[in-house]
């Protein structure tokens, strides 16, 4: 022990010491002349590479998509290795949020929401690339491809963006009534989930005003202004996204951020010369073979299928909308747009169905 001891001061007094780094390996091996100095072998292993896409992948709800991830070493190594890969979906600060899978060989395992819809897509000698069949809205987000041989762990980062629509929701007791939990489960009855910040820029980007504060899926409450005015921050702050920060998840209450994606199948519109109550409408939508619409799925249709309609009608949650592509008079404003009616107690309207095609 303090021959030991001995030697590995007098390396570290001398600068030689070298960490390991990254896959190159060294050993130190013990003379045998008793005189306490090293015998230091050093073997530079080959080097694991891993690399993902830089630039983020889009893809929608209900579609297959292929995230790619391929590895390397250097120098090559020949033939295939037997190694490990796993998968794993990272919150925005790029810890874990949840495992996805891992595999060795062509044995996997899939884990939690992610059983039964994804694998690894080994076409090449060198890939690992992970294919998530039927994506949901909660699929979207940042994944890690982490590939391990024996001692070596290297990794790269891939984003998983889903094309969809950022659209504001107050229930029908009005504005500021949702807590954090409240406003999650309002935007899964509308077919749609909280939306994330990245989501929520991007719809300003597009155009997105709107004054009152909102619920994102991280618990902090922002709202987008493209026009800044008084009673949104003021007209002297810039556009862009305001944010009051984290809020507390029960106690607080706002209105909700919902984020909806593209359709499986089509929103369409029937009426009746004299109108239908709710109840009616939810009838006429069922004899129709399709249920009548939620919100999301109406904005979803309006943004990606291009549905327009200047007739009120019923949705799934008592409110009154209609979708204008095209701008006309007697359709209300001049942009594009869901127009509402709020959740009238009464009245005789038309009503949007979805059926799954």
């Amino acid at each position: 022990l303090p021959l030991l001891l001995k030697a590995t001061l007098l390396r570290l007094a001398s600068g030689s010491y070298r960490p390991f780094h990254n896959g190159f390996y060294y050993n130190h091996i013990m003379n045998d002349n008793g005189d306490g100095q090293d015998k230091v072998d050093y073997f530079s292993g080959a080097r694991l590479m891993v690399e993902t896409s830089k630039d983020p992948v889009y893809s929608y709800n209900g579609a297959n998509v292929t995230l790619p991830c391929h590895y390397r070493y250097e120098p090559d190594l020949g033939p295939k290795r037997k190694i490990r890969i796993k998968w794993s979906k990272l919150r925005d600060d790029y810890t874990k949020e949840q495992d996805v899978m891992v595999a060795i060989g062509k044995t996997y395992v899939a884990f939690g929401d992610f059983k039964g819809r994804a694998h690894i897509h080994q076409a090449g000698r060198h890939e690992a690339s992970l294919v998530i069949s039927d994506v949901r809205l909660k699929d979207d987000g940042k994944y890690r491809c982490e590939v391990i041989d024996g001692l070596e762990d290297e990794s790269d980062v891939v984003d998983l963006r889903l094309q969809g629509i950022v659209f504001p929701y107050q229930p029908p007791r009005g504005q500021y009534r949702l807590n954090f939990h409240e406003a999650e489960q309002v935007c899964q009855d509308q077919g749609a989930i909280l939306a994330n910040f990245n989501q929520l820029f991007q719809a300003w980007s597009e155009g997105l005003d709107w004054c009152n504060a909102g619920w994102l899926a991280d618990g902090t409450v922002q709202y987008p202004i493209r026009l800044p005015r008084k009673p949104c921050g003021g007209v002297h702050l810039a556009p862009g996204i305001r944010s009051y920060g984290p809020r507390h998840r029960h106690l607080h209450r706002f209105d909700a951020f919902c984020f909806s994606s593209a359709l499986k199948g089509e929103v369409f519109y029937l009426d009746r010369l004299a109108g239908m109550t709710l109840e009616e409408a939810k009838q006429s939508c069922q004899d129709a073979g399709a249920e009548i619409a939620r919100v999301g799925q109406l904005y979803s249709a309006w943004k990606f299928l291009g549905l327009d309609r200047c007739s009120a009608g019923w949705l799934a949650d008592g409110s009154v909308r209609y979708p204008i592509a095209t701008p006309r008079a007697n359709c209300g404003p001049a942009e594009p747009g869901v127009r509402s009616f709020g959740f009238p107690s009464k009245g005789r309207f038309g009503v949007f169905c979805y059926r799954e095609r």
